[in-house]
């Protein structure tokens, strides 16, 4: 009777939900024998979705890539970061819900329709635990449903090798009872390959590179899934995708951000907004508004866009103190549609403007995702309702090619039928392999720009490597995915590098926008009479004013005397809530997290 209650008020609860992916109105839920009709499971599993809601604001993430003027706790580290009581990501509310539904469904008489969301369930259970192992390791593994004094509940962690056994499992049997049938809104065959695909590339890197589990420091076992065996499947279920899913790329990489809906064609899964539901997002205030945390990318990341002819910015002389016009000049096309270059206009306008530095901590000022403003209500500019990408054809592509060349079976042809895809849609030179593996670029190698992970930097892959890792940062920017990948890498210190703006060398007028007309002065003592459209910023000045890294010129660095310190030895994974290890003391707490208990 316990079950029937607690599975009731769930179902209620979820009945008077809103779920951005769905807009099935609920239904009086009376009886524990709900779970008999098509409508009664879609009810229940709509709230399954709520989990990809929860990332509806993966375009804000920060990183050595991006930055806002504030930094976050995670990239300050150190002290800035300690154990929480409760909450963290230690919620298994919905692990509950999923299960239920495992457990009741055989109450429904319809063969098809318990195999059906006997597959999304499980679709859901490894999606909610590829999350939970991304972020805490080890963590326990339930499959049951649990009353509230279940013996269950007292359980220790499990080790993070069988948790990802048995979501590969999940992610088996949901891609066997899903629908072939595309849907960018819903879950299907389709996106399962996919998260297969995603879960086994990270897990499979992540074990190369890290020598243990950092929830344990045991090494890796061969009981389970290999290194290489999970990059193999990454390889495969990417290449089922490129070859059985009949996906294709968007013409126009500005506008698949832009558009007001997802690009059924690339877009493997979406997170759907609709004005006429008053659904919207924020990705437009987040670029254009000064009270949304003036975002900026970093010179780091706009140093690593090649240039259009495909050679390397950071080859070119004098690259390190270029100002602002001339660094912005024949590089990759996707960088214009990263940040505002010369010449940049909103879409749909022909007035050009300047990176606006009241907006942009860095001056590298965002683009991506900002829409058109003469669509109906754009304009007022907090308002966004285009469609949000979770995973997308060209990440499946750079999958396959990073798998392949982990394993060191990648081919130039491996390269042609994916990278080398993405490259064409903006025009850029195909990826070489021979000429990248016989000339790594040293910029991604730098101790002060790159990586050093010595798994890396030994491998006799490591120049195909490191523009794979460049392709995937270009062409995934701003869509969520840095902080994973630099985890999976174990490249953390990535995040203990500088993080600056553009160079300029000191007082004076500057052109941004390459009209010859000055759009920012910046001085030192009074400030100069500007005439409408110029920005005259005060060096030095932090609040108002341009911070340069050397003082009276350098690089813009409002994060100047900021520490962010990230530690090798605990930031990994995050930390037990000390709540949560009161609750059930079987719960041992990830290394180097302090939570002032003793057990």
């Amino acid at each position: 009777m316990k079950k029937y209650i607690a599975i009731i008020a769930s179902m209620m609860l979820a009945a008077v939900s809103c779920n951005i992916l769905d807009t099935t109105p609920g239904s009086q839920i009376g009886t524990p024998s709900f779970f008999k009709t098509e409508n009664d499971l879609k009810l229940f599993s709509n709230a399954f979705y709520d989990q990809f809601d929860d990332k509806n604001e993966f375009y804000q993430e920060q990183s050595d890539h991006y930055v806002n003027f504030e930094m976050s706790a995670f990239l300050k580290g150190g002290d800035f970061r300690s154990v929480p009581a409760s909450g963290g990501g230690w919620s298994w509310t919905m692990l509950r819900r999923i299960n239920n539904l495992l457990y009741y469904i055989d109450q429904c008489p319809d063969e098809k329709l318990v195999k059906e969301y006997t597959a999304l369930a499980r679709f859901f259970r490894a999606y909610f635990y590829f999350e939970k192992v991304k972020r805490f390791s080890d963590v326990p593994w339930v499959e049951a449903a649990l009353d509230s004094d279940s013996e269950e509940l007292q359980n220790p962690r499990s080790d993070r090798e069988f948790v990802v056994s048995k979501l590969i499992d999940d992610l088996d049997a949901a891609i066997e009872g899903l629908s072939e049938t595309k849907n960018v809104y819903r879950v299907t065959k389709w996106t399962a390959i996919a998260l297969k695909a995603q879960v086994c590339l990270f897990e499979g890197t992540y074990r190369k590179y890290h020598s243990a589990n950092p929830a344990t420091g045991k090494a890796w076992t061969p009981m389970f899934q290999t290194s290489e065996a999970l990059l193999k499947m990454a390889e495969e279920n990417a290449e089922r995708i490129m070859t059985e899913g009949g996906y294709s790329l968007a013409k126009d990489y500005l506008m698949l951000f832009a558009n007001e809906n997802a690009d059924v064609n690339e877009m493997i899964l979406a997170l759907r907004f609709e004005q006429s539901l008053s659904r919207k997002n924020n990705t437009s205030a987040f670029a254009l508004m000064p009270t949304q945390g003036m975002p900026g990318l970093t010179k780091k990341f706009v140093d690593s866009f090649l240039m259009a002819d495909g050679s390397r910015f950071t080859d070119k002389e004098g690259w390190e103190t270029m100002e602002f016009l001339e660094e912005m000049t024949g590089r990759d096309p996707r960088l214009a549609c990263c940040t505002r270059v010369p010449g940049y206009h909103r879409i749909g306008q022909t007035q050009v403007l300047a990176p606006d530095y009241g907006s942009s901590c860095t001056g590298y000022q965002i683009v991506k995702f900002v829409m058109d403003p003469s669509l109906p209500n754009v304009d007022r500019v907090t308002y966004s309702y285009n469609d949000l990408p979770l995973i997308r054809l060209a990440e499946i592509y750079l999958i396959y090619a990073e798998a392949k060349a982990e394993l060191g079976t990648l081919s130039q042809a491996d390269l042609d039928k994916s990278v080398n895809i993405i490259r064409d849609r903006v025009k850029m030179p195909h990826m070489d392999l021979a000429a990248a593996n016989a000339n790594p670029d040293p910029y991604l190698l730098s101790a002060e720009y790159g990586y050093s992970n010595p798994v890396l930097t030994s491998s006799p892959n490591v120049g195909v490597i490191l523009e794979i890792r460049r392709e995937r940062a270009v062409e995934l920017a701003q869509e969520g995915k840095r902080i994973d990948d630099l985890m999976r890498w174990k490249e953390g210190l990535c995040l203990n590098q500088p993080f600056y703006g553009p160079y300029f060398h000191g007082e004076g007028s500057y052109d941004l926008t390459g009209d010859k007309k000055t759009n920012l002065i910046l001085y030192i003592s009074d400030k100069p009479a500007v005439s409408e459209g110029v920005d005259a910023r005060k060096i030095g000045e932090k609040a108002t004013g341009t911070v340069l890294s050397e003082g009276t010129y350098g690089y813009v660095d409002t994060q100047k005397g900021i520490r962010h310190q990230f530690n090798e030895d605990r930031d990994y994974i995050y930390p037990i809530p000390s709540d949560e290890r009161q609750l059930n003391k079987n719960l041992a707490q990830n290394p180097g997290w302090n939570d002032g208990l003793s057990f």
